[in-house]
């Protein structure tokens, strides 16, 4: 309650000087309002910044496939035989953290195509984001957000 006000003597015969409650709630509505202004914007931002989760388990699933291939002369499907362990999704514990689905859509004696598919709409579009990445690190967008 005192942090703006301006300390004066505790004898001193003068008011404390300090802001109303009104003004406070004046300030308060403006950032309200200027934070309502600049959120469109920053919401391709945001969307890219949370991509990066996706390119970074995509590019952890094709070392994981590589070491496999290495091993068995072939790629697999199954995540489990990677090691790799999928972080709880953001739909479904309020702790979890992670935004995309990781699977292997193919694999083969050849090749594999891992996806990641975003289970939040970032952008409240109705369009979920989806990336893919085949055995030789190659990284596409299949689905913009």
């Amino acid at each position: 309650m005192f942090l703006f006000a301006k300390y004066l003597k505790p004898n001193s015969k003068r008011a404390l000087q300090a802001f109303s409650l009104m003004e406070v709630l004046v300030v308060l509505i403006i950032i309200g309002i200027l934070v309502l202004l600049v959120l469109p914007n920053l919401l391709p931002v945001i969307t890219r910044a949370k991509t990066t989760e996706a390119k970074l388990q995509l590019e952890h699933v094709q070392m994981l496939e590589k070491t496999y291939f290495y091993e068995h002369s072939k790629y697999t499907n199954d995540l489990n035989e990677l090691g790799f362990i999928q972080e709880k999704l953001t739909t479904e514990d309020k702790d979890a953290r992670a935004n995309y689905r990781i699977e292997i859509s193919s694999a083969s004696n050849t090749g594999f195509t891992a996806r990641a598919t975003s289970v939040v709409d970032f952008n409240q579009n109705g369009t979920f984001n989806v990336w893919e990445m085949n055995q030789d690190k190659v990284l596409k967008e299949v689905t913009p957000d």
